[in-house]
This record gives structure tokens, sequence and C-alpha cells, in this order.
């Protein structure tokens, strides 16, 4: 069995924490066979000039990051499948969908991570979110955001932690779940089964009332639906949780039917026995 982590970040994103160097030291201590590295590439906080606490959240180092990632992609040859890879928060103006397509044209990611972090003009992964807003409302405006995301005219593989705005929601119950919101979660599915996308299963689920997200609900309905193309995902910010709950997440996918895990490489999909 071929193990996998391919949506982890390093030091290249501004809220990583441990270097590429280490990153890629500790997948091997875990026996990874495919470590991929997805770094922020944040146009949606630059257009909205976005911060955090009050502070300028700094543009990747585009330029460093694929020279230095793509150098010890060629050093671990051998030893380690080392994919490159980038993390798209979608903005739906034209703006930065076009320096998106300049970025995927420039440096030919290995794999793009299509993902939902802005939503009514903010990032929805912090508290404030759910303030003056209920629980229907909040989520609601995600899940149509990610709708509209699975359009993006950039060549994405991956459609990311559907759930993100539950991370760390204040609702007493923050679940996302699908009976709640069955309508646009069942189109959501739909239109990744239908343009070919891999579903994330993301084990950065916080409080988010999951032990990753989306829950086994959501997977279930998935599958139904004819989908079957599923990526593992840690999104790692650190070596601590480099693969973290990957037997979890293999053991419930294989509850609910799916056979493989699928990782993407330059156009291709990579099916790895769960």
């Amino acid at each position: 069995m071929i193990t996998a982590d391919i949506h982890t970040h390093t030091t290249f994103s501004p809220d990583g924490r441990s270097s590429i160097e280490e990153m890629i030291a500790r997948a091997q201590e875990r026996k990874l066979e495919i470590y991929g590295i997805s770094e922020h590439f944040n146009y949606d906080y630059d257009r909205m000039d976005l911060r955090i606490d009050g502070q300028a959240v700094p543009p990747i180092d585009e330029e460093a990051y694929f020279t230095r990632a793509r150098a010890l992609q060629r050093q671990y040859a051998g030893t380690l499948q080392i994919l490159i890879g980038a993390e798209f928060g979608y903005d739906h103006d034209s703006r930065s969908l076009t320096r998106y397509c300049r970025t995927a044209e420039k440096y030919k990611p290995d794999f793009i991570i299509n993902s939902i972090h802005t939503c009514l003009g903010m990032d929805c992964y912090f508290p404030h979110y759910c303030e003056g807003r209920s629980k229907a409302f909040a989520y609601n405006a995600y899940l149509y955001r990610v709708l509209e995301s699975l359009d993006a005219p950039y060549p994405y593989d991956i459609v990311a932690h559907i759930g993100y705005c539950s991370r760390n929601a204040t609702y007493p119950d923050p679940k996302l779940r699908y009976a709640d919101f069955s309508d646009v979660i069942d189109e959501i599915l739909r239109r990744i089964v239908r343009k070919g996308k891999i579903l994330e299963v993301n084990t950065s689920s916080k409080t988010a009332g999951s032990p990753f997200i989306p829950d086994t609900d959501i997977l279930a309905r998935y599958y139904e639906l004819g989908g079957r193309e599923v990526s593992f995902a840690s999104d790692a910010h650190d070596t601590e949780r480099i693969g973290e709950k990957r037997d979890l997440v293999c053991a419930a996918l294989k509850e609910l039917g799916f056979t493989y895990l699928t990782v993407p490489r330059r156009g291709e999909h990579l099916h790895l026995p769960l």
C-alpha cells in the first residue's frame, strides 16, 4: 500500500511553521512514498487587502518557492516522490482569476488545489465570520461560494476541505451536515463528478464537530452520485501533523465503499489502494 499526503504547507506559506527541508525529512520518517507540498497562493487576500490581527499577509515568493521545491524534488528522486503543488484561494474577480491562470501556466505545478477561504468579504476560517449571522446563512453563503469556484478557469485538480467554514465556528453545534444543506451540496458533488475533479478529505478539522471534513454523510452522498476520486490531506502546517488520521480516513472510506485514494500528478490520476 502506497502512502501519500499531498496537502501540506511550509514556511514558504505565511502561516507555515516548518521549513520545506524539515517537512520533507518528517515525511520520510513517516514512511510516506508520495509527499505533496501545496503552498498558499492568496490572490483573494491580495485583492481585498485582508489582514489578520491588523497585519497584512505577505504574498508568497513564487519564484523562490518553485525554484527551491523543484531542486529538492530532483534531489530526492528515487527515495521520495515529491509533488510540487499550489493551493489557489478562489476569488471571483477577473483580475485574481487572470493571475491564477498566469501562475499555473508559468510554473506548471504538479497539481493545483482549489480552495474557498474568503466569503462575504472575509476569511470564513475565523470565528468572527459567525458574528451576527445564523448558521444557515453563514454556511449557505460558504457552500454557494464553493459551488461557484468549481467553474474556475484555471486547471485545478482537487476541491479542498468542504466544511472549512466550520473549523472555528462559534455555533453550539458547528458541524456541517448534509441533511441541512442537501440541495447545494448535491449540486457541488454532482459538478465535481461531472468535471472529473477530486474531492479532498481533510483532517485539519479543528472544532468542526467531525474528525475530518467533509464528514461521512457527505462522502456517502458523493459515492452515491458516482464519485470515486478522493484524496487524503492532513493540511499540515508543521512537521507534527504530516499524515495525521490517515488510517482513520482510510477505514472510513473503505466502510463507505471506496477502494482507492487518488493522487493527481501533472494531469494524471494515480490510484492508490486503500
